[in-house]
């Protein structure tokens, strides 16, 4: 009779997970998750906190060893009220779930990034006026200022190419060979201005002489250039 009497005592405490619970099949579908008879303290409780166990369908199957066993040495002081309000009520587990320090710690690092990222958003808009400005003078100055600048620079290019082809050893030779054919055609025609008496002697040998001169150093200039390019 007294037998009978304590398994009538404790069959009101055997109960299920209620079927509203928010966990996922998988945890509270299982018969080991679910706690039996207070008498089996020891089998009850370690089958209470096997979702807490490394097995793939277990809710921190991804949690290293060393902090799930910090996780289960919190939760092995809570009586089976306790783990099944756990297992039943969402609030009671996201509270318990927020009080754990590597949850506290992931929290603490997610809220210095979303307000670092804040911050440098606040940065970023705070400059965007001083972007817009700066952009609006690029394009300023790309459409007049670089547009002359352009020009101008076209223009200084053009001479550049000019001046080198003008100071260049085939066009030095080339004007020397003019310049030389200029004189020898003057000395010609001094000589037919005496044929024509169109000038006295006295002056043609002047003027020839001079004419002359001239032509034999550019002639000697010529030549020497032309050995010292070829």
């Amino acid at each position: 009779m007294l037998r009978g009497s304590q398994e009538q005592q404790a069959s009101p405490r055997i109960q299920e997970v209620p079927q509203s619970s928010w966990y996922p099949p998988s945890v509270v579908g299982s018969n080991s998750s679910r706690p039996s008879t207070p008498g089996s303290a020891s089998s009850s409780d370690l089958n209470v906190q096997r979702p807490l166990d490394h097995s793939p369908s277990s809710s921190i199957g991804h949690v290293p060893p060393s902090e799930a066993s910090s996780i289960i040495f919190l939760l092995k002081d809570k009586s089976v009220d306790e783990l099944r309000k756990l297992l039943s009520d969402k609030d009671a587990y996201n509270q318990f779930l927020h009080s754990l320090d590597q949850v506290k710690t992931q929290n603490k690092v997610r809220d210095d990034l979303r307000n670092e990222t804040l911050q440098l958003t606040r940065e970023n808009l705070e400059k965007e006026p001083r972007i817009l400005e700066l952009r609006n003078q690029c394009r300023i100055i790309r459409t007049t200022e670089l547009a002359a600048a352009q020009e101008r620079l076209n223009e200084l290019q053009m001479k550049k190419d000019e001046t080198l082809k003008f100071y260049s050893p085939a066009a030095l030779l080339q004007r020397l060979q003019e310049a030389k054919n200029k004189t020898d055609a003057e000395s010609e025609a001094l000589y037919n201005q005496l044929l024509e008496k169109e000038i006295d002697l006295n002056t043609f040998i002047q003027r020839y002489k001079k004419v002359r001169t001239t032509y034999h150093k550019q002639a000697l200039t010529h030549l020497a250039a032309k050995s010292s390019i070829g």
